[in-house]
């Protein structure tokens, strides 16, 4: 399964901030790899067109039953409303059962500093140790 790498959707102002979330999602057997990855495919399409969306990446592990995003917005009511419309609602829902775990960090940077992988691994990581 691939890796989907960065895609910068809109350029923000470089002194303006910008709001960062990163997640990693574990599914709970092999058999939920790729309903989780289809269903995350859909949703990266939604997020790439969501108003405020600065910028959207997506990996995935398939063979460990993890899934990471890492994302840039405008803001955190940009984010809100892309997360309650469809088809993200909908997937939440049918994806619960096969969840064995999430982990959500988020955090603001400048708009010239956007975030990188090793950033989002280093802040996931810790947030899976507390």
């Amino acid at each position: 399964m691939p890796t989907l790498p960065w895609i910068t959707v809109a350029t923000p102002e470089p002194t303006a901030e910008v709001l960062v979330m990163a997640s990693r999602f574990r599914v709970r057997g092999l058999r939920h790899v790729l309903p989780f990855f289809v269903d995350a495919m859909r949703v990266h399409a939604q997020m790439r067109k969501a108003p405020g969306v600065v910028g959207l990446s997506l990996v995935a592990h398939p063979l460990r039953r993890e899934f990471a995003t890492l994302s840039a917005w405008r803001d955190r009511a940009c984010l809100d409303a892309a997360v309650r419309a469809e088809p993200h609602r909908t997937v939440m829902a049918r994806q619960r059962g096969a969840m064995a775990g999430s982990v959500f960090r988020f955090w603001n940077t400048p708009g010239s500093a956007l975030p990188t992988w090793e950033e989002a691994g280093r802040r996931l990581a810790a947030a899976e140790r507390r």
